[in-house]
């Protein structure tokens, strides 16, 4: 637990606790006008949130991305050119170079993406990441850890027990069986490969990827994994932001005076977002030779997918603003799940069979529930 207040006079924390005692008195006895308008304009940012999160990859997923090195770069740079549009229309906020880490954290989860979504499909592998992300961000923000203030909430049993049916939705999808087969697109072969390769050899010039060459449950598995690992980093993404923030009333903090505002942080995370995807992507050209594989058919959808990421992300970190990270996390992560688990279901046609659809239905409604209890306990 972290506390920057100690050297407050004693008055000024006498002043504090009856003005926190005056105004829980109030919103104990009622819900003022204000409490209600901050929860609505919340919620609704959640929803927005959990739209554009779980639909983002939708454009992709017919689409070959082949190693996912080249769709990761340009979704990452659509990214950053839609946070310099609101970085302005904040009108430019002071600038924390910690925030980038979060970007960093974010843009190496992305690089598993592509595998995870072609090992497990678009449902499971959003299902399982969101689960992961969930309860990294949820424990680091509720229970305080890596520097940052515990967030409290009013009604604890109900938020545990919403985030723990939330985390039992993730488990119950994990049952569910998806057909992930990666259809051959007479169109999908890279622009700068080496064509003077031998048959059937796995190197720069094939369009082979190496998860299409693993058995289908050793496929299953790693996709999984990979998908865990992926939203373990997701997850941790925004804890540099909650530690600039905790430590902006820490008089001897370089942070000291920071702001309060979440969407202030945006720019400095996409610019940490943008810089990573750049610097694996010159890794990944140097180690195929500087012959990377390049599909043109995926920039206009990639591009989509990070103007959809990037206004997502904007509305979640607005979210956050009128609610608090313990509480949009454990709805957005499970929320955008769900909406990516009904486009891979009935859209992509991944989940079949009666048994199937039950256990995908049955998963759904303990993550529709899990939200409502998270929801309801910050009152």
């Amino acid at each position: 637990m972290v506390s920057c207040h100690e050297n407050e006079p004693n008055t000024e924390k006498d002043a504090k606790s009856e003005g926190n005692l005056g105004k829980w008195n109030t919103t104990n006895s009622n819900f003022n006008s204000t409490n209600m308008t901050r929860f609505a304009y919340g919620i609704a940012a959640n929803v927005l949130s959990v739209l554009l999160y779980g639909s983002n990859l939708v454009p992709v997923k017919k689409i070959e991305t082949g190693d996912g090195m080249f769709f990761q770069w340009v979704n990452c740079a659509s990214i950053w050119v839609v946070s310099m549009i609101g970085n302005l229309v904040l009108n430019s906020p002071k600038f924390y170079p910690l925030a980038m880490l979060g970007g960093f954290l974010w843009a190496t989860g992305n690089l598993a993406v592509v595998p995870i979504v072609k090992a497990v499909g678009l449902a499971v592998g959003v299902l399982i990441w969101g689960s992961a992300s969930l309860m990294m961000g949820w424990a680091s923000s509720r229970f305080g850890w890596f520097g940052i203030t515990p967030h409290e909430v009013a009604r604890p049993i109900l938020n545990y027990c919403g985030v723990g049916m939330c985390l039992l939705s993730g488990l119950i999808f994990f049952f569910v069986k998806t057909d992930a087969k990666l259809r051959p697109n007479p169109e999908s072969i890279p622009l700068l490969i080496d064509r003077r390769t031998h048959s059937g050899s796995i190197g720069p010039g094939s369009t082979v990827f190496w998860v299409d060459k693993i058995a289908p449950r050793p496929r299953q598995i790693l996709g999984c994994l990979l998908a865990v690992c992926a939203g373990l980093l997701f997850g941790s993404s925004y804890v540099p932001i909650l530690y600039i923030k905790t430590h902006s009333s820490c008089r001897d903090s370089v942070f000291h005076g920071a702001s309060d505002y979440d969407l202030d942080y945006v720019f400095a995370e996409c610019c940490g977002i943008f810089v990573t995807s750049t610097v694996y992507f010159a890794i990944y050209s140097t180690a195929m030779n500087n012959k990377p594989r390049v599909y043109s058919r995926v920039i206009l959808p990639g591009l989509l997918t990070g103007v959809m990421w990037a206004l997502s992300s904007y509305s979640w970190f607005l979210a956050c603003n009128y609610l608090s990270a313990v509480i949009t996390f454990p709805i957005v992560t499970a929320g955008y799940g769900l909406v990516a688990g009904l486009w891979g279901s009935l859209v992509f046609r991944e989940i079949k069979g009666k048994t199937n659809f039950f256990i995908f239905l049955l998963g759904s409604c303990v993550v529709l529930i899990g939200s409502l209890l998270t929801a309801i306990s910050k009152f």
